[in-house]
């Protein structure tokens, strides 16, 4: 009975499913969250370009989230290394606890709220807030997200967790210069048709594919970036394993009766 709670506990845990970077849904929030974010900015932005997926940034968002450490791309800064086009890429990251509570909404609404510790008029910070102002950063019109579950625990914390980092291109948060310009109404100083406040082209837009994937991009073994093998993991290899193991007590039980007997 106690090997049976374990199994069945165990299952529990390792039975996360969390969206994969192909996940049509998953990319509409993603987009959508940004966007809302950019276009309520205040004061009002009249430069802020409309932001859509990339699929590129999306793959080194997940490369980097499977080492499970908290921290940011030790290749952010090289070029080559984040994007096949863009030289400058950046990042934002979230953690959070237990991993099946992770919503993209949640997460990227953390990074909105830090809005509370920035001043537009003396461009600086109270508090931590370069997450926010990534987001609302105006000449970045490219972003790919990756979610990871971390079962084996997240580096620097204690629990097992989710691990959900987004790329953006062009980078942002450059030292010295506000996130987005306010001289004029929206869509004033950039090009493109006026949406929700956003200058959005159609080909600038676009998706596209890329048969690519950063040089450092090695699989960690305290990640599960990989939905499909877990699955198969969790509805074929356990309950085998769990056949065989019962198939070895009987054997023992049957042949050696007295082994497992005590006084």
């Amino acid at each position: 009975m106690l090997l049976w709670v374990v199994l069945v506990l165990d299952l529990g845990v390792s039975a996360v499913t969390l969206p994969e970077i192909t996940d049509e849904n998953f990319i509409a929030e993603c987009v959508e969250e940004h966007n809302k974010a950019r276009s309520a900015v205040s004061p009002p932005a009249n430069d802020m370009l409309y932001m859509s997926w990339d699929e590129a940034l999306a793959i080194t968002a997940r490369a980097w989230a499977k080492h499970c450490h908290f921290m940011h791309n030790v290749h952010l800064r090289e070029d080559g290394r984040m994007h096949p086009t863009f030289t400058s890429v950046g990042e934002n990251i979230w953690t959070g606890y237990p991993p099946n509570t992770f919503s993209v909404k949640n997460a990227i609404q953390k990074w909105v709220d830090e809005v509370k510790h920035y001043s537009y008029k003396e461009n600086r910070c109270t508090d931590v807030c370069g997450h926010y102002t990534q987001v609302v950063w105006a000449k970045s019109y490219k972003v790919g997200c990756a979610v990871v579950h971390c079962p084996q625990g997240v580096k620097n914390f204690d629990r097992p967790g989710a691990i959900f980092v987004c790329n953006y291109a062009p980078g942002g948060d450059i030292d010295g210069i506000q996130p987005y310009a306010t001289t004029g109404d929206p869509c004033s100083g950039c090009k493109g048709e006026c949406n929700n406040k956003m200058c959005s082209n159609l080909q600038r837009d676009s998706r596209k594919n890329y048969n690519w994937a950063p040089r450092w991009d090695t699989a960690s073994p305290t990640s599960s970036a990989a939905p499909c093998n877990s699955f198969l993991d969790i509805l074929i290899m356990r309950p085998i394993t769990f056949i065989l193991m019962c198939n070895a007590a009987y054997a023992v039980h049957y042949f050696w009766p007295s082994l497992l007997c005590y006084e």
